[in-house]
């Protein structure tokens, strides 16, 4: 009976917010990356290497093919997690190699070798950076993007940013990082979700002294038109990632990626990730799920194994204006996992949350709103910091 009544609260509490968010196309913005007359004269008789995935398109013509029509003479892809063409799995090692469309050396940064070496970069004359993020820390595309600005910096070579809108840039929630969880899944001191795009968020990585020995790097932000910081973006045109397959998940994410260090199933596996959780071991639980090999997650947790749990796809308007993490989640299949020899959390959930006391927390009970209050004072002094490197307007 008391499941069943925490289970009603948790949902019941979606249906009343006293802030209205908004959502904006995609379409009505103008990404750094469609603004070719600001950096094709940069690129003019210059050795260019590229920092992108699939999600780097112009239209539905990928950059580096456009950049190829206009004679720009790349001569290196740098890819991140997930790869340059974007079909790797998460934590999938990548493999460099040469791009079989176009045949040209593509790198990859993910794995041991997360950041461009000298050699590298040697040839290089100028970076282009060009991702898709979703904004949120333990993602780790800006991680990349630190490494290759502090490989830029080292080799005093120019990078320039082409920025895209940040989907979930509404809203400001999460632990801030503490030192000792600093890892690539966060490597600043700032919350889960920051809200700021990756122009910004580099410009406060170099004007913070971020980079190794306070160096900064030679940027160059191509800023976007017409974005709304106030809405959710709809409808990005390439997956993200490819188990952040629309809208849903990637508003999601932000609260279920904090089960990636759980006992839990993410949905990968099946045609719902990052919007439906479960496990084995969740009665009393109804909504059921089998996670199955695929394209995408060839081993997925529980493969062939009945998973019950939580549909959350019917919350998206709801989850919308909440405008913030979802720690109830957490502690709802926490208590509820029935078999206590089940080790519910691994040594990587305190490296998403970038701290220690949620945990403790959540195995304590303490109320979700002290805990969300416990976040406050350092998300405070993040917002003066953020405020100092904005390239558009704040909510």
């Amino acid at each position: 009976m008391r499941f069943y009544l925490f289970l009603s609260l948790i949902f019941f509490s979606y249906y009343y917010s006293f802030s209205q968010v908004g959502i904006q196309p995609y379409t009505s913005i103008v990404t750094g990356a469609q603004q070719t007359e600001l950096y094709l004269p940069k690129l003019k008789n210059k050795k260019v290497a590229i920092v992108t995935n699939a999600s780097g398109v112009i239209g539905n013509i990928h950059l580096v093919d456009t950049l190829l029509k206009h004679k720009v003479k790349i001569v290196k892809i740098f890819g991140p997690e997930h790869g340059f063409r974007g079909t790797a799995d998460a934590g999938e090692k990548v493999k460099s190699g040469k791009d079989s469309k176009t045949n040209i050396t593509v790198v990859s940064l993910y794995g041991s070798h997360k950041k461009p070496t000298k050699e590298d970069l040697k040839g290089v004359d100028i970076v282009v950076y060009d991702i898709q993020d979703v904004g949120v820390r333990f993602y780790t595309y800006i991680s990349t993007m630190t490494y290759v600005m502090e490989a830029c910096a080292e080799n005093k070579k120019e990078l320039i940013i082409l920025d895209r809108p940040n989907p979930n840039g509404f809203y400001i929630d999460g632990p801030v990082m503490k030192d000792e969880f600093k890892s690539f899944l966060g490597m600043h001191n700032v919350p889960i979700v920051y809200g700021m795009t990756c122009g910004e968020y580099a410009q406060m990585v170099n004007g913070e002294g971020w980079l190794k020995n306070k160096m900064t790097c030679r940027l160059t932000i191509i800023a976007l038109k017409k974005y709304d910081r106030t809405k959710f973006v709809s409808g990005l045109p390439v997956k993200p990632s490819p188990n952040l397959p629309n809208d849903t998940a990637v508003l999601l994410y932000p609260s279920l990626g904090l089960f990636e260090g759980t006992v839990m199933s993410l949905g990968r596996g099946t045609d719902s990730p990052f919007q439906i959780l479960g496990s084995p071991t969740s009665a009393p639980f109804t909504f059921n799920f089998i996670p199955k090999s695929n394209e995408i997650t060839k081993k997925p947790k529980y493969q062939d194994t009945l998973c019950y749990g939580l549909d959350l796809r019917p919350l998206f308007n709801s989850i919308l204006q909440k405008r913030s993490i979802d720690i109830n989640w957490i502690s709802l299949f926490y208590h509820q996992t029935q078999d206590k020899k089940v080790v519910f959390f691994d040594k990587n959930f305190n490296y998403h949350v970038g701290n220690k006391e949620l945990k403790e927390q959540i195995i304590s009970q303490e109320a979700p709103k002290k805990i969300i209050g416990s976040w406050q004072a350092d998300i405070d002094a993040f917002k003066e910091i953020r405020k100092k490197y904005l390239i558009y307007k704040d909510f």
